[in-house]
């Protein structure tokens, strides 16, 4: 068994030897330990600072590409040099890497195929009331589209599994967090959650440059994994309502009738009809929707076959398909 912890890094010279000093070299249940710094176009020098430390995998992007693309990139490398596991942490020491072997303990015990570690965010100081609600919220829209219930849906200190990885395809651009998590709820994969405390933070997010423009991302993110996945219940929701606004306007417009004051009154069934229309274009929408979800499953079964030609397959992984 082999574990690979992946660092995914822009310009965390400074920060990247703290996160490699606690690393644990040795982890129950796994021969070897391997560690991956994904460098994404650093100017600091990460990628040397890095292979200085000892780092023997090193993947470097000459231009910054993205969280998303970093995270893709490295579970490649991981998968193409043989993981079992691949963890995933912050170059800016955020989480601590002390607590891996619990982190994938649960995968290891063939009781997850991914674990998500809990940040407790409401205990986090430097995270503001209004942050500490929008985390709160952002986590039940994404289990409610996953199907699961978790805490810290953003977090990105977790393990997964060889066979998740071939399982999961990452096609945003912005963070892989909550696009892999809600994939993994619907394709029924187990997801477990690890209680942490994170370490003092180092450094403002350069993820984002402000909480709105994070809001705004994550929830396009969330907006097309919904559609993606559950295509039924946003459109039939969407329908439902343009019904109802077409149902009252069209009711008034019937009631003037039956009174013999119908004329003055041609606006409500003018309105009625224009959401009529709304709700026949969110039903045409939905029978779209549901032929590329159909198309979907069957390119990423297809991927999922390449993969397993590409990395190989394990037996304790096809035992637990």
């Amino acid at each position: 068994m082999k574990l690979f912890v992946q660092i995914p890094c822009l310009d965390e010279a400074g920060t990247l030897p703290l996160v490699l000093a606690t690393i644990p070299r040795e982890v129950k249940g796994f021969d070897s330990v391997e560690i991956l710094v994904i460098d994404d176009g650093s100017t600091d020098g990460t990628a040397e600072i890095a292979r200085r430390l000892g780092v023997r995998h090193v993947v470097r992007h000459t231009s910054t590409r993205g969280l998303a693309r970093s995270f893709r990139d490295g579970v490649d490398y991981a998968l193409a040099h043989g993981a079992d596991v691949v963890v995933n942490t912050d170059g800016d020491n955020q989480y601590p890497s002390e607590r891996i072997g619990d982190l994938v303990a649960p995968i290891v015990a063939g009781e997850a195929d991914i674990v998500v570690a809990d940040r407790q965010t409401a205990t986090i100081e430097h995270f503001s009331p209004f942050k500490k609600r929008m985390q709160r919220l952002g986590s039940r829209v994404v289990s409610a589209a996953a199907g699961t219930s978790l805490p810290d849906a953003a977090s990105g200190f977790r393990a997964y599994s060889r066979g998740a990885l071939l399982r999961l395809n990452v096609v945003t651009q912005f963070s892989y967090t909550m696009e892999t998590i809600i994939q993994a709820g619907n394709k029924r994969l187990r997801i477990a959650t690890l209680p942490i405390t994170t370490n003092a933070k180092t450094r403002e997010s350069r993820l984002f440059t402000n909480i709105w423009q994070h809001m705004g991302r994550s929830g396009r993110a969330i907006v097309r994994s919904w559609i993606m996945f559950r295509p039924h219940l946003v459109f039939l929701t969407l329908a439902a309502v343009f019904f109802v606004a077409a149902a009252v306007p069209a009711v008034r417009f019937l009631v003037f009738l039956a009174q013999g004051d119908a004329g003055g009154h041609v606006q409500s069934l003018v309105f009625a009809g224009a959401m009529l229309v709304g709700a026949l274009l969110c039903l045409a929408l939905l029978v779209i929707a549901d032929l590329q979800r159909t198309n979907r499953t069957l390119v990423e079964e297809t991927l999922e076959r390449v993969k397993e030609l590409q990395y190989g397959t394990r037996d304790d992984e096809d035992a637990h398909t």
